[in-house]
């Protein structure tokens, strides 16, 4: 594992473990510092700071184009939604625009139903892509980059697992909207929310799911953590909600660091970033990970446990020779 990265990965501190319902979080904590400056999405969205559209009138669904009017770094989370425009979109890898700069971003349809312009341009979600699919989301983009060196998801796959999240939640949304699901759990959602308060100095958090690890996300400013928190726990909280729980297993501090030290152990491989910096992507036993890298910073870091059956699929098949 690049240096930089491993060490980040091993200076993580662990904070004291919550648990509501069937879910659990250990928040994150670092004492590396000097991270580059930058702004996150939500935040230029509002201001009004960057535009997001689609690359054309006729619009291509893997790719959207955003303008970047500011002096500054934005960062954009992989999983992000962005609402709007002719369907609604997740991003396909963590990126760090660059400052005054436009740029075709690598993104999949999360609205399979609809094809039409709502609205000229993008706006901001309050949801990330729920965990469980991004494992399986990037899963699918490090097999792409390995063949051909693209940011490319499977969208068929990511259209059937919304319709079954959707089928689970007991959600009709006419153009199979992840957003709807989301939207129709918002007072349970908002219940996960008030459970796990955002801690001060917290850049990170590792979520347990019926006593087992999740996955966790880490960035490297605690302003940008949290203005980012609220999404990134919904989106462990809607597959908290969705799985039952059978009460056997517990979560612990010790179970939280196992994860993390298994994934120092993970295949490395790296890939130039569209935006600022390098794109590392790991991948272990039961691991998928990335790490955004720039001015020898980690800027964000993610990674999930996957199951037996995500990694034997051939569409999602792991660093092929």
């Amino acid at each position: 594992m690049e240096p930089i990265i491993n060490d980040y990965i091993l200076q993580l501190e662990f904070g004291e473990l919550y648990q509501f319902e069937n879910m659990a979080v250990v928040p994150l904590f670092s004492s590396i510092d000097d991270s580059p400056g930058y702004m996150v999405l939500q935040e230029a969205l509002e201001r009004q700071l960057i535009i997001i559209s689609e690359v054309s009138q006729g619009g291509s669904v893997p790719e959207l184009v955003v303008i970047n009017k500011v002096d500054a770094p934005v960062l954009v989370v992989d999983g992000e939604e962005l609402i709007g425009a002719k369907q609604n979109r997740v991003l396909n890898t963590t990126l760090l625009l660059k400052q005054n700069s436009e740029t075709v971003i690598p993104v999949s349809c999360v609205e399979q139903g609809r094809w039409s312009y709502v609205s000229r341009h993008f706006s901001s979600s309050d949801a990330v892509m729920p965990a469980e699919l991004r494992a399986k989301k990037n899963y699918a983009v490090a097999y792409s980059l390995k063949r051909a060196g693209k940011y490319t998801a499977d969208q068929h796959a990511i259209w059937g697992d919304i319709k079954h999240m959707a089928m689970n939640a007991g959600v009709h949304s006419p153009t199979d909207a992840m957003k709807q699901v989301f939207d129709s759990k918002k007072r349970d959602l908002d219940e996960y929310l008030q459970a796990f308060k955002c801690q001060p100095r917290q850049r990170g958090l590792l979520v347990f799911i019926n006593g087992e690890v999740v996955g966790f996300d880490m960035v490297s400013l605690e302003s940008a953590h949290q203005k980012l928190y609220s999404k990134l726990l919904r989106s462990y909280a809607l597959n908290a909600l969705l799985r039952k729980s059978d009460g056997t297993n517990k979560a612990s501090l010790e179970k939280a660091k196992a994860f993390v030290t298994d994934i120092t152990a993970c295949e490395e491989k790296k890939y130039q970033s569209t935006g600022h910096g390098w794109d590392y992507r790991y991948e272990g036993k039961e691991l998928i990970g990335s790490a955004l890298v720039f001015q020898d910073k980690v800027i964000h870091t993610a990674f999930f446990r996957v199951g037996e059956d995500v990694r034997q699929t051939k569409r999602h098949a792991p660093f092929p020779l």
